[in-house]
């Protein structure tokens, strides 16, 4: 029976060792999300790997030729527990598509992202690279952070995808 197996790959190489693994037979999964990236004062939305340096494969170790995964070029290695490959849980895989949209991206809720009064950064507009504290999340899926100006609490509303958690 098949199951759902995690392989280590190069640094920036997960979309080489998917094709190069597709081109083998194997079901890849290689899970992406919208990462906001900012240079020269200008801000895009690239995709990019929900887990840097991992992917996903299916196969059956009783069908499959499995140990060719490990010369596959972009891979490091597939994850193992002594010298079998480490199965993924039941589900773990059908969760996260659970949270992809119809394009295949992995959308995170804003209400799991934050909890009340964790620090957040503001990305852009006006308040940009200022820290705050998270309040809510509005009807209209916006957030409400809380900033501290000239001594006083303010909140502000803005877009969920332009906070990012505070190091």
């Amino acid at each position: 029976m098949s199951s759902w197996y995690t392989v280590n790959t190069h640094a920036q190489s997960e979309e080489k060792a998917a094709h190069h693994l597709r081109n083998q037979g194997f079901e890849i999964y290689l899970p992406r999300y919208l990462k906001r990236r900012r240079h020269a004062r200008k801000t895009e939305l690239i995709k990019a790997p929900l887990f840097p340096r991992y992917l996903f494969v299916k196969f059956d170790m009783d069908l499959h030729r499995w140990r060719s995964i490990n010369s596959t070029l972009g891979v490091k290695h597939l994850v193992c527990s002594g010298t079998e490959p480490s199965k993924i849980p039941t589900g773990i895989i059908e969760g996260i598509r659970a949270h992809e949209n119809e394009n295949g991206i992995f959308v995170a809720d804003p209400l799991e992202r934050f909890q009340k009064g964790d620090s957040v950064r503001l990305l852009d507009g006006p308040f940009a690279d200022v820290i705050g504290s998270f309040d809510s999340v509005t009807d209209d899926q916006r957030v409400m952070i809380l900033l501290d100006l000239m001594g006083r609490s303010v909140k502000v509303k803005v877009n969920s995808e332009f906070v990012e958690a505070a190091a």
